[in-house]
């Protein structure tokens, strides 16, 4: 469970750090703190389904809630697991099959393919695989 403070700067830096995929929730510590409110709602928005706990660990609050729910976790069975891989396996399929699309040849068929005023993207791609 990551633990993060209202000042630990912008949330896609964290999604970009991987800990919106492998979290079964999130702790806002320092929940007193200004901005910590706005920090745990878009946290709530990018997580779907994640639940985002807010505390003041100095203080002991929020403690109780962050410690039913380690409890109560364990027993669950989990999904994201699976969820992660095929997410990864989907991944590598993609770059599997784009492996032989050269992007800069793709970019001047298009350029070429262009120059007809009916152009249309999908009818360009079903004939350029």
């Amino acid at each position: 469970m990551p633990m993060l403070v209202p000042e630990s700067g912008d949330e896609i830096q964290n999604i970009k750090s991987g800990l919106m995929e492998i979290a079964d929730a999130f702790i806002v510590n320092k929940a007193d703190r200004d901005g910590a409110d706005a920090f745990a709602n878009n946290l709530k928005k990018l997580t779907d389904q994640v639940p985002v706990f807010k505390s003041v660990a100095s203080q002991a609050d929020g403690v109780g809630a962050i410690i039913e729910f380690i409890i109560s976790a364990t027993h669950k069975k989990h999904h994201r697991k699976e969820m992660l891989l095929a997410d990864k396996a989907y991944k590598l399929i993609q770059q599997k099959r784009m492996a032989t699309i050269d992007k800069k040849k793709l970019q001047q068929d298009i350029a070429k393919a262009l120059v007809d005023p009916e152009f249309n993207l999908y009818k360009f791609l079903d004939e350029y695989y």
